[in-house]
Formats: C-alpha cells, sequence, structure tokens
C-alpha cells in the first residue's frame, strides 16, 4: 500500500482502483467534504447515494460529480429531522439494494443555541443523534464486508459527552462544547457499532478529516475563524511545541473518509479514531492535534451513550 500522509487526496487514495459494484451512501453531499467524497468515488466507478435536505438543489451536485464511470443517486435527508431521517431510510429499506458503504459525512459546527424539531441540543442532534438513528435503520441493508465510517473532528478534544445533560437544559450553552460533545459522540457510535458489528463482518471507524475552507463553517465570521485558529497555534505551541496549524485542501480534507471506506484494513480501523489516512494514537492535551481523547474511545462511555441515544430517538437497535 502507499505511503499516504497529511497531503494524500481522494484521487491519491483511490489511484488505480475501479469501484463498480459497489454501492455507498454519503450524507451531506451537497458541498464540501461530502461532495468531493462523491465526486471521487464516482469517478472510481461506484453507485454513490447522496443526501441533500433539499432535493430541488441537486442540479448543481449532480453537475460537479458528474456521471461516468459510476452514478449519482440523491435521497432527500434532513439530520435535525428524526421524522425525515426516518423517512429517508424508510425508502432505501424498500428499495431492497445492501450497501458496502455508509460515510456519515454532514455536519454543523459552531451554530448558536438552538434545538432541532424534534427538541435535541441542534449540534449534538443533528451531527450523532441523526446518524445513529439513520444507521442504525439501514443496518439490514450493511453486507458482510461493508463498512460505516463517521466524520467526527479532532474538535471532540473540546468536551466528552454529557449524557445527564445532553441539551444543556441545566448547563449554559457553549458553542464549542456543544461541537466537541457531538465530534466525541461520533466516536463513540463508531466504537460501540463496531462491537456490535464486526462478528457480522461489518466494521466502523470514525475520521478526522482535518480542517478545511467548507460550508462547515457559515455560523463562523472571518474575524471568529481567525480567533479560533490563533488560540489552536498558541495553546498547541506552548503544550506540544506543534506546527502551525493549516487548513487542507478539500480533496486533502476528504481523503482519510475514502481511505477508511475503501482502502485500509478493516481489522486495523475497526472501531478506531482515523486522521491523515493513519489510525491515530491517543492524546491527552485538549488542543487540535494528533491523537484521540481516551474519552472518546472508552468502551463503557460508547455503550453509555449508546443506550442514551437509544433512549433519546425513542427507538432499540
Amino acid at each position: 500500500m502507499p505511503a499516504f500522509d497529511v497531503t494524500t487526496t481522494t484521487d491519491d487514495v483511490l489511484a488505480g482502483l475501479d469501484l463498480s459494484g459497489k454501492r455507498i451512501l454519503v450524507t451531506g453531499v451537497s458541498g464540501g467534504l461530502g461532495l468531493e467524497t462523491a465526486r471521487a468515488l464516482v469517478a472510481h466507478g461506484a453507485n454513490v447515494i447522496g443526501t441533500v435536505r433539499d432535493l430541488a438543489n441537486g442540479d448543481p451536485v449532480r453537475d460537479a460529480v458528474g456521471k461516468a464511470p459510476g452514478s449519482l443517486d440523491l435521497i432527500a435527508l434532513d439530520l435535525a429531522s428524526l421524522a425525515s431521517v426516518r423517512a429517508a431510510a424508510d425508502s432505501l429499506i424498500a428499495d431492497g439494494r445492501p450497501l458496502d458503504v455508509v460515510i456519515a459525512n454532514a455536519a454543523v459546527m459552531a451554530t448558536p443555541s438552538g434545538k432541532t424539531v424534534d427538541g435535541f441540543e441542534t449540534q449534538f442532534g443533528t451531527n450523532h443523534l441523526g446518524h445513529f438513528a439513520l444507521v442504525n435503520r439501514l443496518a439490514p441493508l450493511l453486507r458482510e464486508g461493508a463498512r460505516v465510517v463517521i466524520l467526527s473532528s479532532a474538535a471532540h478534544r473540546f468536551s466528552d459527552v454529557d449524557l445527564d445533560d445532553p441539551n444543556f437544559e441545566t448547563t449554559p450553552y457553549d458553542t464549542w462544547s456543544a461541537y466537541g460533545r457531538s465530534k466525541t459522540a461520533n466516536v463513540l457510535f463508531a466504537v460501540e457499532f463496531d462491537r456490535r458489528y464486526k462478528d457480522k463482518g461489518v466494521r466502523a471507524a470514525a475520521v478526522h478529516p482535518g480542517g478545511a475552507d467548507t460550508g462547515l463553517k457559515r455560523h463562523m465570521s472571518q474575524s471568529d475563524m481567525d480567533a479560533m485558529v490563533a488560540r489552536i497555534n498558541s495553546i498547541a505551541k506552548a503544550q506540544t511545541g506543534a506546527p502551525a496549524f493549516k487548513l487542507k485542501t478539500i480533496p486533502q480534507a476528504a481523503s482519510t473518509s475514502v481511505w477508511a471506506a475503501i482502502v485500509a484494513d478493516a481489522d486495523e480501523v475497526g472501531g478506531r479514531f482515523c486522521q491523515d489516512c493513519a489510525v491515530a494514537g491517543l492524546a491527552h492535551a485538549e488542543v487540535i492535534g494528533p491523537g484521540v481523547r481516551e474519552y472518546a474511545v472508552d468502551p463503557d462511555n460508547a455503550k453509555a451513550l449508546w443506550t442514551k441515544s437509544e433512549e433519546l430517538v425513542g427507538e432499540r437497535f
């Protein structure tokens, strides 16, 4: 296998591969990493099912992805609505065709205090609970050898999950703490899903794509973004001597999702946190940088989150 690193792109990962016959679901393909992920997979022959909130805006996505040699089908999905999640899952179950990969890519970041239509804190409800319900409902379609890739972030270091107050009902709302909780939940979901399904030949992994200039920062002003990068760099240098934070290109940022889904050894990535097309080790500093915090891969924490998530969405999986 070629050596990959922080500069690797989606096309580097998939070079020489033919994905004909692979059926892959990617959430959030209207732009950014999801669009690039879909483009790369279709370019190598995969049949991609991409989700968008509004199908009326689908033509630019289709134009950007292209048609050959693979294909792109779009379905409507709003992860901030369990009714929408269930409708999307029901349509795929009714179709009946198996899935080889699910890439849970869609997310929101740094949103103002708010709730989803079901009353969940916006970032936890969208980034975690929406995908939790979707992926679990689609589990019967995952063929042996399938993979689930859940996009997390190095921002999981901002906060562990709070299972006593997941919706900030008693805790003062903090934008970045809320985002961190949702990204920790993404890792824990991958850990527990992998534990439950690996004996059936289905593996799950969480990935940190790396920072990139995408629509994910729509709730941040440029000054907010500059201040966050400056803070990351000052703390990182003081604590770890790490080099300055640098944005990736979108093809570079989407590469780890594709690597974990298609190229990486299943036993190597199953239940793990990956970044820069590699499995990450444990990290003990709170700053953005290489590695995963221990609480985000703790199996007991993962089981507890699963139980709480079932309670919140009102379904047992």
